[in-house]
């Protein structure tokens, strides 16, 4: 655990993510292909918005309670652009240090003679060389407090980085929550208060959960008012024949641009990854040259685009180092950035996607098409409680003896077949609700129905996790009865921080008996994980049989 960690002559630390080495922490190089370099500014950035943090705070105390929308989406851009798999670009990041530097120094002046600790007047050199020497006083010796408060600590940093990305993809749309910003300058200003205890971390990690609930309920707001809710659509996952660009990430919007900006041009549309759940809003699937999805989770990228004849667009997170075979096809946008990949700016609210649609063109696409096959999205919250009489119904009558809800962020390290076990293991007579990418461990087998549904009922993005909630909460109003004595088993895997302030929501919602794998974080101290266990009884998943018997009976 944190205090057994022997960081004399590391390289870097960092243990945010699921894959991190040795099941402790990443000291050399990052499992995800973070270097060293890349590890020290993106600390330095977030010890810039932990300064940024305190001084609004500050100004708050002072009757400045709101500050600019332009340091609220820097900040938000700012946690989001080192959340793993974003950004992997010296530059860019340094960027964003030096504009904290003048952010900061713009606080200091409206707070007037007012002095501020040294954490928040501390101002970043102005070159990456001297950013990466000056991280390293400052990254490490904050992980050495006291191993539980460093838990908690962490715990709200993680759950900030996931909340931030939330909260972009809803303000890219025009849609952006006044006390959501407020939380976020709390909570890292907390960082930064080494007199605060165990149950006060507590507190704030459980306020978190409740503020990101509501980010991520306006994000479906967001994305439901500008596309439509979704609806059950079949999507064909097979090749067509012509030129291409397969988008990638969570950016709706996004995919809404290229789709604009190439209809009529001749060119296919593939989604992947985490961009699959798009062809079930009426706004997007409406255009006939988005044709399909493209391979399965972020993870599998390499090998699924290795000299493929068409462009990528990386839209937000999951990028993985690309391959030689495909680096002058793969295109960036938003925080998401990779060096020596072509990066598309947004202008004037605009985007000019004309070297991927260029770049697709070139290369011809492919030269055959696949016979056609498909899977079910589109099972939302108003899709799925449309049938809500009869999922009722169905369980009064013992049609349905139970849900689980198999999903989250999938990854690379060995163990996550159990996923895979567990839903196929699954008696006929349950209901398997799924979202995130965790979805394509299984979401291309055939399940069948129940009671007239289909058994497996894909929810959506991660960013789709309200969704899963406001389905849980509608049954259990109607069943009269809490979350947690309804048949719900929630079944969840992580890998970064946007899993851990969606568990976060559910625990500040009540909601018990989590099992959580395919291993616990490396950040979680015995103290806190027994915490968890007698508050919530959270467990890590076991075996699919000793998992399933201790579920099921």
């Amino acid at each position: 655990m944190i205090k057994e960690l022997n960081l004399n002559g590391y390289d870097m630390f960092c243990f945010q993510c699921e894959q991190r080495a040795g099941n402790t922490g990443c000291t050399k190089f990052g499992v995800c292909g973070k270097s060293p370099r890349i590890a020290a500014l993106q600390d330095l950035l977030v010890f810039q918005l932990k300064g940024i943090g305190y001084l609004v705070e500050e100004l708050k105390k002072s009757g400045v309670k709101a500050v600019s929308a332009d340091i609220n989406r820097y900040m938000v851009d700012a946690l989001f652009t080192t959340l793993t798999n974003v950004s992997f670009d010296e530059a860019p990041i340094g960027e964003l240090i030096i504009k904290g530097n003048g952010i900061k120094e713009n606080l200091i002046k409206a707070l007037g003679e007012r002095n501020v600790i040294e954490a928040a007047s501390y101002k970043a050199p102005i070159t990456v060389d001297l950013m990466v020497d000056a991280a390293k006083a400052i990254s490490i010796p904050a992980l050495n407090i006291n191993e539980d408060i460093t838990s908690l600590r962490e715990l709200l940093i993680y759950g900030l980085k996931g909340m931030a990305a939330y909260a972009h993809h809803a303000y890219v749309q025009g849609y952006e929550n006044q006390e959501v910003y407020e939380f976020f300058y709390k909570g890292l200003a907390a960082t930064l208060n080494d007199a605060l205890g165990a149950e006060e971390w507590i507190g704030l990690n459980m306020e978190l959960g409740q503020v990101n609930f509501k980010i991520m309920e306006l994000l479906d707001k967001a994305n439901t008012d500008s596309f439509g809710h979704p609806v059950p659509t079949a999507v064909p996952v097979t090749k067509k024949k012509g030129p291409f660009i397969i988008v990638s990430g969570h950016d709706l919007k996004d995919l809404k641009e290229l789709l604009e900006q190439t209809e009529g041009k001749g060119i296919n549309i593939y989604t992947h990854g985490e961009m699959l759940p798009a062809h079930a809003y009426p706004e997007l699937h409406k255009y006939p040259h988005l044709v399909g999805n493209y391979g399965g989770a972020w993870q599998d990228q390499q090998k699924e685009f290795d000299g493929i004849p068409g462009a990528v667009l990386m839209t937000t997170n999951c990028i993985q180092k690309p391959r030689n075979s495909y680096m002058d096809r793969i295109f960036t946008t938003s925080v998401v950035a990779w060096p020596g990949a072509v990066h598309i700016d947004e202008v004037d609210g605009h985007k000019d996607f004309t070297p991927v649609i260029e770049k697709a063109l070139s290369l011809g696409g492919f030269m055959e098409e696949d016979e056609e096959q498909t899977i079910l999205v589109g099972f939302g919250h108003n899709a799925t409680l449309s049938h809500a009489g009869e999922i009722i119904e169905a369980v009064k009558q013992g049609a349905i003896k139970h849900f689980f809800l198999i999903g989250g962020c999938d990854g690379a390290k060995s163990g996550r077949n159990y996923y895979t076990d567990l839903a196929t293991s699954l008696p006929q007579d349950t209901v398997i609700l799924t979202l995130a990418c965790g979805k394509y461990r299984f979401n291309k087998l055939d399940f069948g129905t129940v009671a007239g549904l289909p058994r497996l009922l894909d929810v959506g993005q991660c960013n789709d996790a309200y969704s899963a909630i406001k389905i849980a909460l509608a049954l259990s109003e109607a069943f009269e009865c809490s979350v947690n004595d309804l048949p719900l088993s929630l079944i969840l895997s992580w890998y970064e921080q946007k899993a851990v302030c969606i568990l976060l929501t559910l625990l500040s919602l009540g909601i018990k008996n989590i099992k959580l794998g395919p291993s616990l974080p490396a950040f979680i101290t015995p103290n806190v994980l027994k915490v968890l266990i007698e508050n919530f009884n959270i467990a890590p998943t076991t075996t699919v049989s000793e998992d399933l018997k201790e579920i099921l009976g």
